[in-house]
């Protein structure tokens, strides 16, 4: 991170915020409606037909018991008509099951799959600012720690929270339909049920969404030192990285111990809960009948004990199905709570604010003809012009590309309390080259954000061809600018789709034109599958400046008039930078260049070379005419080649 940008944000994950499920539920219904109104009826059907085993018992006993007193032919057609009915009902719930969740793994995958779609897209839209005030391994776990909670919630714990509600509450209404005296014991144990899962299930969910932060932070430092391998092993590093992995090993051990520990007593207290309930029960029920207390329903009152008996013994079987149901909901409190904190932070995400654009002046292809006329076309020519249009009257007027920068009294601080350049002014014209020295963090790099508008000046004006780079759409500006960074990103991909990276529609010969003027073709020539060899892993089976070479290649067939070397050959050996002072001298013709550089030799032949220093131009002139002063330039010149 440069030099007075904000501070890296990471740490806690925090909490779901105040109508995450509320907006989780919609986001989900509104894409999936027909889905999900085929998921609700099945679990609706499901949840109803799975508790049916407690209607028709009572009816079997009394069945059975007319049957005893009589003679079981006469109840045998009832008997074979309950069987039927009991199989219909059993099927049509297994059907609903099996129908739910095919239907749910729909919904999960494609729901999951518009969520990292929106997350991607959307980081696409991002400033700079957010990447530079953001740890990467925290952007990542969006992806996959939160992504995943957000599957189990929507896969699993949404729909097996509905179904017990749903079975609840028509267990609730069969109960009351049986006896009220029962229910109101079975009321007992659902606040003792509530009161152990709110203490129990509430530490276990605070420490599984510790145990997420802890396995976060364990990813980021394996994948530091998976990365940084060689100098861990360099500077003999192994035991200190040891015992700093073994911190946070313990923490993560620490936190997943307590997570699942109060997890796994849960269920077996809720169940003894319920088995104690069961005796209880029981106990009650057999009191009430000998002490002849009439049974009190919603169907009315029945003082016939048998009856009452028979009674209390399908009542038994409810009570459990019951309490199995609101265990079924405690368990799910660890899977919602994750899965809503993970929701709650792609939401963070996704509710960003955007990189702001409000450039009207495009980039387009044109035809000049030899009065200088500018005709815009669709076809590319290699000329190219800005498209402005004029709001006042309405009218179009275009002005070559041609690369002509100016800063006037520029003022910029990443933070609005820390101003790191100050009245920056300077002029670059078309085939000028402009270079930046100075220490580190004396503001070179930030000039050149600027004009790639990462970030917007404070104050100030920055013209580009005599147009403010604030009317000009961000897009277009960039296509306009090529770069190489001192940090050389790779892609996964063959060596010539990395040096087509810098223009999609460049043909492969002009690829190979590009890597020849970087002096890249030669080592190229020489892997595996040449221009077809594979790159993975930032492309790892490259040295550093082979790396370099092709970042140049790729900036070469972009083919831009305004041209950024930003350390573009630190990682390349004396040699070597001499073919490539070459190449980029024949790919700087006609072009405006900034250069940034610590190698003082790389800058010598530089038309202006502008000296920094805490965020001020204290020198400017030619090398030679920098010398003659005898200022900061030449006490660098003459003390060190390179600056540190």
């Amino acid at each position: 991170m440069p030099r007075g940008r904000g501070k890296l944000k990471g740490g806690p994950r925090p909490k779901a915020k105040k109508g995450t499920l509320k907006r989780l539920l919609t986001l989900l219904f509104t894409k999936n409606k027909a889905h999900l109104i085929g998921v609700g009826i099945c679990l609706l059907l499901a949840g109803i037909t799975g508790v049916a085993n407690s209607i028709f018992l009572q009816e079997i006993l009394l069945l059975i018991e007319r049957g005893i007193a009589t003679s079981l032919g006469e109840v045998w057609t009832g008997l074979v008509t309950i069987f039927i009915t009991m199989g219909v009902v059993y099927s049509t719930c297994i059907i609903c099951n099996y129908l739910q969740t095919r239907l749910m793994a729909v919904v999960t995958q494609k729901f999951l799959h518009q969520m990292r779609t929106s997350v991607f897209d959307k980081m696409q839209s991002l400033p700079i600012r957010y990447f530079d005030t953001h740890l990467t391994g925290d952007i990542m776990s969006s992806y996959t720690n939160d992504t995943d909670a957000l599957r189990q919630l929507v896969s699993q714990s949404i729909p097996h929270l509905f179904t017990s509600a749903i079975s609840i509450i028509t267990l609730l209404v069969i109960m009351f339909s049986k006896s009220l005296w029962l229910t109101l014991v079975i009321f007992m144990g659902v606040i003792a049920m509530t009161f152990v899962t709110k203490i129990i299930g509430g530490n276990s969910a605070k420490y599984f969404i510790k145990q997420q932060i802890s396995l976060g932070e364990e990813e980021g430092f394996i994948q530091e030192m998976i990365q940084g391998q060689k100098v861990v092993k360099v500077f003999c590093h192994e035991e200190q990285a040891k015992v700093d992995f073994d911190k946070k090993n313990d923490q993560l051990c620490s936190d997943a111990t307590n997570a699942h520990k109060f997890a796994n007593i849960l269920m077996p207290i809720m169940g003894n809960i319920g088995n104690i309930l069961y005796v209880l029960l029981a106990f009650i029920g057999g009191l009430l009948v000998a002490l002849n207390v009439p049974n009190i329903s919603l169907s009315g009152i029945e003082r016939d004990a048998t009856k009452f008996l028979i009674i209390i013994i399908s009542f038994l079987p409810i009570s459990k199905q019951f309490t199995g149901n609101v265990n079924q909901c405690s368990q799910q409190i660890n899977s919602i709570v994750m899965g809503l904190a993970g929701a709650s932070r792609l939401f963070d995400l996704l509710d960003q604010e955007p990189e702001t654009d409000e450039g009207y002046v495009t980039l387009v292809p044109c035809k000049i003809d030899d009065n200088g006329n500018i005709t815009e076309c669709t076809e590319r020519t290699g000329h190219w012009a800005w498209k402005h249009p004029h709001k006042a009257d309405g009218s179009i007027t275009y002005t070559q590309l041609k690369g002509d920068i100016q800063l006037f009294d520029v003022d910029f601080g990443y933070n609005t309390d820390k101003i790191v350049l100050h009245n920056i002014s300077l002029y670059a014209h078309p085939g000028q080259k402009i270079a930046f020295v100075g220490s580190t963090g004396a503001g070179k790099t930030t000039i050149t954000n600027l004009l790639n508008r990462f970030y917007d000046i404070a104050d100030g004006k920055i013209r580009y061809d005599g147009i403010n780079i604030n009317k000009i759409k961000k897009a277009d500006l960039r296509r306009s600018l090529g770069i190489v960074l001192q940090d050389t990103n790779l892609f996964t991909g063959t060596v010539m789709d990395n040096i087509r990276y810098g223009r999609l529609d460049a043909t492969d010969e002009e690829c190979i034109k590009a890597a020849k003027l970087a002096y890249a073709d030669d080592f190229i020539s020489k892997l595996p599958d040449g221009y077809n060899t594979m790159l993975t892993t930032d492309g790892s089976n490259l040295s550093q400046g082979q790396r370099q070479l092709l970042s140049i290649a790729r900036a070469a067939v972009k083919d831009a008039p305004v041209m950024i070397l930003d350390e573009a050959t630190s990682s390349i050996d004396t040699r070597t930078e001499a073919l490539v002072q070459k190449g980029t001298d024949m790919l700087m013709q006609g072009r405006t260049v900034f250069v940034i550089a610590h190698r003082l030799s790389t800058v010598q032949n530089s038309d202006v070379i502008m000296v920094l220093e805490n965020g001020h131009i204290i020198e400017r002139g030619s090398h030679q005419e920098l010398i003659d002063k005898k200022g900061k330039y030449y006490q660098l010149y003459t003390g060190a080649f390179e600056l540190e």
